[in-house]
């Protein structure tokens, strides 16, 4: 029976990577899954988010309270926040599934976490107030309504957090966990060689004593 060397020398056999194709398809799939959490992330950041109102005067001038200016930045609070939990979690994923190609880990993470915030962020907007744009449904005001700010960004960095928080955990697992390695087995101990009575003879040579059988 013949063992590879990776077996002999190692003890543990190390596992070979996968072929290229198959870790496309996988890519693909963490793909896929970033775009439906990214689509279903911005469905919730629509729902959460409450927008400011503009109410339009009789004179056809728009005027909103101080409370509303301070809510303007709460569509990126809660999108910051989302997607840090939906980043967390894609970097879990992520280095489930691709834990043996190694670095690349952090790249894969942090391209998914980007995708899925870019996703929230544009069918957000979609999700927002229907019309056009605020400046659009401002103009068509007639005195008396109401016009809620759109939905959107107005940092657009936010989308980064998405980003890093993919790659964290996957730096956490990489540098705290466990080291996936070949360990080396323990060398066996040699036996010991036997140990030879040695004897003088009536001449005063010395000679060795066979081993008693």
């Amino acid at each position: 029976m013949t063992t590879t060397p990776a077996e002999h020398d190692y003890g543990e056999g190390i596992r070979p990577p996968r072929p290229l194709p198959v870790v496309l398809q996988w890519v693909g799939m963490l793909a896929l899954l970033a775009l439906v959490l990214g689509g279903l992330t911005a469905v919730l950041w629509s729902r959460m988010v409450e927008l400011p109102v503009y109410r339009i005067t009789a004179d056809g001038s728009a005027t909103v309270s101080e409370r509303a200016l301070t809510e303007v930045i709460q569509s990126d609070a809660w999108y910051v926040a989302l997607g840090v939990l939906v980043g967390v979690g894609l970097g879990i994923v992520a280095w489930k599934w691709f834990k043996p190609l190694g670095w690349p880990v952090a790249l894969l993470a942090a391209a998914a976490g980007l995708l899925a915030g870019i996703v929230c962020w544009k069918f957000g907007e979609l999700l927002g107030p229907a019309g056009g744009t605020f400046e659009e449904r401002l103009a068509k005001a007639a005195p008396g309504e109401q016009v809620p700010i759109a939905l959107t960004l107005r940092s657009l960095s936010a989308p980064a957090v998405w980003a890093f928080a993919a790659v964290t955990p996957v730096l956490l697992a990489a540098s705290l966990g466990p080291e996936e390695g070949a360990t080396r087995p323990r060398r066996q101990l040699e036996p010991e060689p036997e140990q030879r009575a040695e004897t003088v003879d009536e001449r005063g040579v010395l000679t060795e004593a066979e081993p008693e059988q």
